[in-house]
């Protein structure tokens, strides 16, 4: 079984808490990816995440496939870091910390997500001509939406 991991870090200029509410929130999630994946919340989602919450959504995002999606929140300290980790959907495994650290002038982000792919080989495969590219892709848009909306050089 192959484990892979993405690692994110991107100096934001907003206050922790800002930060914390923009992404702690399911809502934003199509406003920082690409055009071809597309992102319905299907459940309730309160105002505040908390630990143990559940998130249910539809998400189109290879060959314009509808695949259904249910993540639970499974570890929150806010306004510093969660942990969503995908309980029903395309994956074998998913877990995705999301981490907030103050700096005098903003924040640092940082992503880093561990996947493992279904399938045996033809999963690592699948991984090396396509979701791999898919997720670069995913990561790269978002951080340059971020740069553009709240850039903090250094």
């Amino acid at each position: 079984m192959k484990i892979y991991r993405i690692h994110r870090r991107q100096k934001l200029a907003l206050p922790i808490q800002q930060a914390w509410t923009f992404f702690s929130s399911p809502h934003n999630l199509n406003a920082i990816t690409p055009d071809f994946f597309h992102v319905t919340v299907t459940s309730k989602v309160p105002e505040r995440i908390y630990s143990g919450l559940m998130i249910s959504y539809v998400m189109t995002a290879v060959a314009g496939i509808p695949m259904a999606w249910l993540s639970e929140i499974s570890h929150c300290d806010e306004p510093k870091r969660f942990v969503y980790e995908q309980r029903i959907g395309p994956f074998k495994f998913w877990s995705h910390e999301v981490c907030l650290t103050s700096l005098d002038n903003g924040v640092v982000l940082e992503d880093i997500v561990f996947y493992v792919m279904p399938f045996g080989w033809f999963g690592r495969l699948l991984n090396k001509f396509l979701i791999a590219n898919k997720l670069d892709r995913i990561f790269k848009v978002r951080h340059d939406y971020l740069k553009a909306r709240w850039d903090l050089a250094g």
